[in-house]
């Protein structure tokens, strides 16, 4: 399997050329075209009760789509995602990655998708109140609104809410004022912000969807 993300950072998208008998497991929103000979089955995200979770307590759909290329040559699948922004690839070995919400794109079938009580502080830090975990062997793909910056933390690190997509399963979360107190935090403009701490990296979105539905609503009422 050949796969390339084009058109970084604003307007990511994937080409993913299938070979023979391979296939690939994608968000049920995320195909943007393929080829005619390509074999395409929607199924539960993980069976019924595991793909109502994913739906309503993870962001994700309730149904993922299954690519297979079952003819003799080489295949082309062009995914994408919903919001402009980026898209990042990782390769897991037997090891996991933990997602915000709606942050899945596509997967090899080697991984698989799940979810895990991630906290008050999570929610609070508008990243849910559950996080999406990916786990297994394979590659993974993944995007974000606006463009995405990786960074090694060691020790503490502060991000904003809202703009935390990916982060290893070993970091730990805490919400708290942005400021040395509640009239700093608010009247400062950043409000609350997520306390990352342990060692372990960390994947943050430079744009927040709740910052554009401020923005927009300011403009609009």
């Amino acid at each position: 399997m050949k796969a390339e993300i084009l058109a970084k950072p604003v307007f990511s998208y994937i080409n993913i050329d299938l070979e023979p008998g391979e296939s690939i497991i994608a968000e049920s929103d995320a195909m943007a075209s393929m080829a005619a000979e390509l074999d395409m089955e929607a199924k539960f995200n993980g069976g019924l009760f595991s793909g109502l979770c994913k739906k309503f307590l993870g962001g994700e759909s309730l149904f993922v789509n299954r690519f297979t290329n079952n003819t003799g040559s080489t295949k082309r699948l062009t995914l994408t995602q919903n919001t402009p922004g980026d898209i990042n690839c990782v390769e897991l070995e037997d090891d996991s990655i933990c997602l915000q919400p709606g942050a899945y794109i596509c997967s090899t079938p080697g991984l698989k998708l799940g979810v895990k009580w991630a906290g008050i502080a999570s929610f609070i830090g508008r990243e849910g109140l559950f996080k999406l975990i990916v786990k297994g062997t394979g590659r993974l793909w993944y995007g974000a609104y606006g463009g995405l910056l990786e960074k090694e933390v060691d020790g503490e690190y502060i991000v904003d809410t809202s703009h935390l997509v990916a982060y290893e399963p070993q970091l730990k979360l805490k919400c708290q004022l942005a400021g040395g107190g509640i009239f700093s935090s608010f009247f400062s403009g950043e409000g609350l912000v997520t306390r990352i701490s342990g060692n372990g990296k960390i994947v943050i979105q430079t744009r927040s969807m709740h910052g554009l539905v401020s923005w927009l609503n300011r403009h609009l009422y």
